[in-house]
């Protein structure tokens, strides 16, 4: 749809666009006054503890008064019942109340969506209202398709001769339901030679340990490890906590 205006101060947007089947649909419409503009909310998806809960977030504008959102899910193929998300403020995730998929200083709104079904398309409904002018974003995902752990946890280097490594860590403990859906790791490792950086990635690995070998004695490493679905749903987690650790040269 294209946009009407009507008078010099007062204006409807509507735009959309829409892929069937499993492909994303975004949805925009805005009503109010041309000046000082609804912010569009930008909403981002996951699922950190599959298949138990998933996240929506989205974040609060730092030039706007305070703003009501109303946030409201559906099936795709079945939008004739609605349901309303649990909406927590920002408030929750900049006191790591709700862990968000990547660190960050906005002030974000958090909409939790539970017991979702799987092999189903969702539709979500965020609109912003102030001062009685509004902007909607619709999204739509399947829940196999955000799915994002949250990073492993506890990462453990150790020495295990005078080249090589262990490296051990423990899974997020978000993700609860490890004996149904495993989870498989990757390994980034990174170190400087003569003033440039290198890195290496390795895995999957499906256990939480792996030997380096190889190594050499006296330079600095700096290891990371990122979970993923063991089936390769969604996407990897962000990185853990990089730890750093220098192999010991051999005595003489």
């Amino acid at each position: 749809m294209t946009a009407a205006a009507f008078g010099s101060r007062y204006v409807t947007v509507t735009i959309l666009m829409c892929v069937l089947g499993s492909q994303a649909l975004d949805l925009l419409r805005a009503t109010g006054t041309s000046e000082n503009p609804l912010s569009v909310p930008k909403v981002h998806c996951w699922c950190s503890t599959y298949p138990n809960v998933a996240h929506c977030t989205w974040p609060e504008p730092s030039h706007f008064p305070p703003t009501h959102y109303i946030a409201t899910y559906s099936e795709r193929h079945n939008m004739t019942s609605t349901k309303e998300c649990h909406l927590l403020p920002p408030s929750s995730s900049s006191s790591g109340l709700i862990s968000t998929p990547s660190s960050t200083s906005e002030q974000l709104w958090i909409c939790q969506l539970p017991s979702l079904k799987l092999l189903t398309d969702y539709i979500i409904n965020i609109t912003a209202v102030h001062s009685g002018r509004s902007i909607s974003h619709l999204t739509s995902f399947m829940l196999e398709d955000i799915v994002k752990p949250d990073p492993p946890i506890d990462v453990r280097v150790s020495p295990n001769n005078t080249r090589n490594l262990l490296v051990e860590w423990s899974p997020p403990p978000t993700w609860t339901d490890l004996a149904i859906f495993p989870l498989k790791y990757q390994i980034l490792y990174q170190w400087e030679n003569k003033g440039a950086r290198k890195s290496v990635t390795l895995g999957p690995f499906e256990d939480t340990k792996v030997e380096l070998k190889g190594l050499n004695p006296g330079r600095a490493y700096l290891f990371q490890v990122c979970a993923r679905e063991l089936f390769g749903l969604g996407k990897c987690s962000d990185w853990s906590i990089p730890v750093k650790t220098t192999i010991p040269r051999k005595r003489l």
